[in-house]
């Protein structure tokens, strides 16, 4: 995508799925130098709000325990940043046609059973769904519904709609949902007009190998 400087809570939600855009949440991922916009622990709460995953009021008191227990919250960043690299490059591996690393779905497996711990089924208005049986402001609460839908999506037929920007530096991941599957980019608006951009530059730069228009 390329949102150099832009920080986590205000990033573009371009993945179709909790669990893809957490992915993103790192800038120019497949780069040798992708950025961080994790950088802190209030920084992912930001972005959990921002993906409708927490509400402000469950953002205000994950915040107020993790000012309490700062350790502990350090440690969830640690584990946060360590399940979106194993989930960017769990996803990374399908697009191309390979398997998941072992040590990836580990890392996967590990949370998972964190978040199944955590998991109840619940009466609503609307039928029987998924809740979460853990303490509001349990500091990891975030990561609980990423696991779910990151799980959810790999054994779902919808996994081969899982696409990846064609941006070699953006890399980011998506759900393709046109219906000739068709997508190429992260944004048009971004990846697709750099890349159009730079096609159009180098037919400028030599005219004599672009052929009649």
């Amino acid at each position: 995508m390329g949102e150099g400087g832009m920080r986590a809570g205000t990033l573009s939600l371009l993945g179709g799925r909790p669990s893809l855009d957490f992915a993103n949440t790192a800038d120019w991922h497949a780069s040798d130098q992708p950025v961080e916009t994790l950088t802190s622990y209030s920084e992912l709460v930001a972005w959990s709000v921002h993906a409708g995953i927490l509400t402000e009021p469950q953002s205000q008191r994950i915040l107020g325990a993790a000012a309490r227990r700062p350790v502990e919250a350090a440690a969830v960043l640690d584990r946060a940043i360590a399940l979106r690299e194993a989930i960017y490059r769990i996803f990374s591996a399908i697009t191309h046609g390979h398997k998941p690393q072992v040590a990836d779905l580990a890392v996967l497996n590990a949370e998972l059973s964190t978040t199944l711990a955590q998991s109840r089924i619940v009466s609503t208005a609307a039928g029987l769904a998924w809740d979460w049986a853990g303490g509001e402001d349990a500091p990891d609460r975030m990561l609980w519904p990423v696991v779910h839908d990151a799980a959810d999506l790999l054994t779902s037929r919808g996994l081969d709609r899982v696409g990846q920007c064609a941006d070699g530096r953006c890399g980011w991941l998506f759900l393709d949902t046109s219906r000739n599957r068709s997508r190429r980019w992260c944004s048009m608006e971004d990846c697709g007009n750099r890349a159009k951009a730079r096609r159009h530059y180098e037919r400028s730069r030599h005219p004599q190998e672009s052929g009649p228009s």
